[in-house]
C-alpha cells in the first residue's frame, strides 16, 4: 500500500475499488463457505504466489513448476479430506523446501517453499478452531483495516519517511495510523463476537508485523527490478503484493489463537 503516493487517476482508482471489493467478497464467501472451499482458495492463492516468488528470484520456466509442483504436496495433504493442517504437514513444509534446495540448488527458490507454505498451513488451522469463522475474520480484516488506516494517516499527515530506501511512500504517521485503525477493529469484534482478550490486545502489534511484511515484500520487488510482482489482479498487481501483509502476520495470529485459553 503506497501511502504517501500521487493521486490515481479517477478511471484507475475505480478499477482498483472495484478490484479490491471483488477480492474481500471472494475471501468472506471462502471464510463461511467451509473447509473444502477454504482450503481449495488457499492451496490456489498459494501456488500462484509461489510462482510470482519464483519470478522474483528470476527462476527459469521449468525450475518454477519444479517448485511449484513440491509445494503442492503438503498443500494438498493440508486438505481436511486428507491429514489436514498440522505437525505432519509442517514437516512436508520443510520436505518441499530441502527438496526445492537440493534439486535446483536455489537457497532463496526453497525458502519460497517456507514463505508461502507456513502462512497457508497457518490460515487452515485458524479456520479450523470453533470460533474458527470468527478468528479467521479477524486475522485477514486487521490486515485490511491497517492497510486503509495507514494509506488515510499517510495521505492526511504524512511527515517522516518510514523506510524511503524500500519504499519512498511510507510514513511513520501511516504506520501509526495502520496501528489504530487495526486496534479499533479489534476493540469492535471483541465487543461484538467475543474476540478473546489476549487476540484483541495482539491486533495493533499484528499491524506493525503486516506493515513489516509489506516493507519486506517492496525490498523483494526493489532488488528484482519490478513493480509488481505480477499482474493477475487488475489495479492491484499480483497476488504477493495483496497479500504481503497477511504472510507474516498469519503464523503469528495462529499461535495466539491455538494457546491455552487465558482469562485476563
Amino acid at each position: 500500500m503506497n501511502e504517501g503516493g500521487a493521486s490515481k487517476r479517477p478511471s484507475e482508482l475505480a478499477l482498483r475499488t472495484i478490484v479490491g471489493i471483488a477480492l474481500i467478497a471472494v475471501a468472506l464467501g471462502a471464510i463461511v463457505a467451509g473447509d473444502i472451499v477454504f482450503w481449495l482458495v488457499c492451496v490456489t492463492l498459494g501456488l500462484l504466489m509461489m510462482g510470482e516468488w519464483a519470478d522474483l528470484q528470476a527462476t527459469p520456466a521449468a525450475t518454477k513448476r519444479l517448485a511449484q509442483l513440491a509445494l503442492f504436496v503438503p498443500l494438498s495433504v493440508m486438505a481436511p479430506i486428507m491429514a489436514g493442517p498440522g505437525f505432519f504437514t509442517l514437516g512436508l513444509l520443510a520436505g518441499a523446501g530441502f527438496f526445492i534446495v537440493i534439486v535446483t540448488q536455489r537457497p532463496m527458490l526453497a525458502a519460497g517453499a517456507i514463505y508461502v507454505g507456513l502462512p497457508t498451513l497457518a490460515l487452515l488451522v485458524i479456520r479450523e478452531q470453533k470460533e474458527g469463522i470468527v478468528f479467521t475474520l479477524w486475522v485477514l480484516a486487521l490486515v485490511w483495516a491497517c492497510d486503509i488506516g495507514a494509506y488515510a494517516a499517510g495521505r492526511v499527515i504524512g511527515g517522516p519517511k518510514l523506510a524511503p530506501a524500500i519504499s519512498p511512500n511510507k510514513t511513520w504517521a501511516g504506520l501509526l495510523g495502520g496501528m489504530a485503525m487495526a486496534a479499533i477493529f479489534g476493540a469492535f469484534l471483541h465487543a461484538m463476537y467475543g474476540l478473546p482478550l489476549r487476540l484483541t490486545l495482539a491486533t495493533p502489534f499484528l499491524a506493525v508485523i503486516a506493515q513489516g511484511g509489506d516493507l519486506y515484500e517492496s525490498w523483494l520487488k526493489r532488488r528484482a527490478g519490478v513493480k509488481d510482482s505480477g499482474n493477475i489482479f487488475p489495479g492491484h498487481g499480483g497476488v504477493l503484493d495483496r497479500l504481503d501483509g497477511l504472510v507474516p502476520v498469519a503464523p503469528v495470529a495462529a499461535f495466539l489463537v491455538i494457546l491455552p485459553r487465558f482469562y485476563f
